[in-house]
């Protein structure tokens, strides 16, 4: 079977940014199970697993825009520290839901100084290109459910 829009897909992969530092990796863990089509992984490697099958292997470059995207300095602001409940325990990495037009976004700690806290709401890898080595160990049709219903792949683990 090939995959195409509805199928669950079940793939080992590394991903490594441009410098050949690695991100992630299923090596060691079970496959990632994910609905193709319905927008779980990054649009291009989701467009780069299309029409393969199962035992396929290859490695591709995804571009930012086709990854986490290019980065938007208009989501980087610089916030008065007063503005936090606890602002002498504020650290860079940190991690803060801000509600936003349409729902909340998370904002990572980019800087911290003696007035002002820096606060970037891109996504960490806005701007890598993401360098995969995929392995694909399963296809098969979904099921009703899991197109229609609960739009998440249904299998070991699941707990649902």
């Amino acid at each position: 079977m090939q995959i195409g829009n509805n199928s669950v897909v079940s793939i080992h992969y590394t991903l490594k940014d441009e410098n050949g530092e690695v991100l992630d990796t299923s090596d060691g863990r079970d496959s990632l199970d994910y609905l193709h089509g319905a927008g779980q992984i990054v649009s291009g490697l989701e467009n780069e697993l299309d029409g393969r099958a199962k035992g396929d292997e290859f490695f591709v470059v995804i571009e930012p825009e086709h990854g986490y995207g290019s980065r938007d300095e208009s989501l980087v602001h610089e916030v008065p520290r007063s503005e936090f409940d606890s602002p002498d325990e504020i650290k860079v990495g940190m991690q803060f839901r801000i509600g936003a037009e349409g729902g909340t976004v998370i904002m990572v700690v980019a800087g911290v100084g003696d007035e002002t806290v820096t606060l970037d709401g891109n996504h960490p890898l806005a701007g890598v290109s993401l360098s995969f080595d995929v392995s694909v160990t399963g296809v098969r049709a979904a099921t009703e459910d899991e197109i229609k219903g609960s739009r998440h792949v249904h299998g070991t683990g699941c707990g649902c």
